[in-house]
């Protein structure tokens, strides 16, 4: 990982304020209708920040539609877009070959086609430039005062620095324990087949199936409060047991 390159994007993204509220949202992974409702009951403002754990791409309708709306919301309030093992590959497809037809397997064919792609060869040409440079400044991770935002895992006794690219893309998260540097980990990823939140010792996972029949997932950290909508235009809400007790003093 080019960690130097990474740490100087972070923080040329981050909030010169304290946010408010910052809220995880959880992998999408193409269902733009639930991204949609899920930020209409969360109404998130110019003193929230947002933190996309990646994998916005592949396997659901509407890729295209998740980027064009990220991007819109980005030029509203303060946005932290972080890269997933699907933005990886879809970025990787671009050298042809095995990379590319390793893609398609994993949904890059159904993202191509929300940008009306037909099988033709020059398949780059059909992602507008605009999303190619949204892709291409994702982050592979974001640092904030009490927690560390990363698409799959985190390795606990690891420096921010030194965590490898297997972990932060690719590692299933079966336990999370607390990082060395105090911050619990909020990530995504590992899905929970049954649509909610999986709280660890270390952290949280919220990729909650949105794109398999379940839930895309909006995480307050500073509160444990979560908001939810699924591809049937339903929105609930719930808090996670145990987040942050300390800060629910009454």
């Amino acid at each position: 990982m080019q960690f130097l390159e990474s740490w100087r994007r972070q923080h040329e993204k981050t909030p010169k304020h304290k946010p408010e509220r910052t809220l995880a949202i959880g992998d999408i992974h193409g269902c733009s209708m639930p991204l949609a409702n899920l930020m209409d009951a969360v109404n998130p403002g110019p003193k929230d920040l947002v933190v996309y754990l990646g994998d916005y791409i592949d396997r659901g309708p509407d890729t295209r539609g998740v980027i064009d709306f990220i991007i819109k919301q980005a030029d509203l309030l303060p946005v932290i877009a972080l890269r997933g093992n699907h933005e990886l590959m879809m970025l990787d497809a671009r050298f042809g070959g095995f990379r590319y037809h390793n893609w398609q397997t994993v949904g890059g064919w159904e993202t191509l086609e929300s940008y009306g792609w037909q099988n033709e060869r020059e398949w780059q040409n059909f992602i507008p430039a605009e999303h190619w440079k949204f892709l291409d400044a994702t982050l592979p991770f974001f640092e904030g005062e009490q927690h560390i935002f990363v698409h799959a895992h985190l390795h606990p006794t690891t420096p921010l620095s030194k965590q490898s690219d297997y972990e932060i893309y690719w590692e299933k998260c079966r336990e999370l324990e607390l990082h060395q540097s105090g911050k619990k980990a909020v990530v995504g990823h590992t899905r929970q087949a049954d649509g909610f939140p999986r709280v660890f010792p270390g952290g949280v996972c919220i990729d909650t199936a949105a794109v398999s029949g379940q839930w895309l997932t909006c995480l307050c950290t500073e509160t444990g409060d979560y908001w939810q909508a699924n591809m049937e235009g339903r929105v609930r809400k719930g808090a996670l047991n145990g987040w942050l007790p300390e800060l629910r003093e009454e």
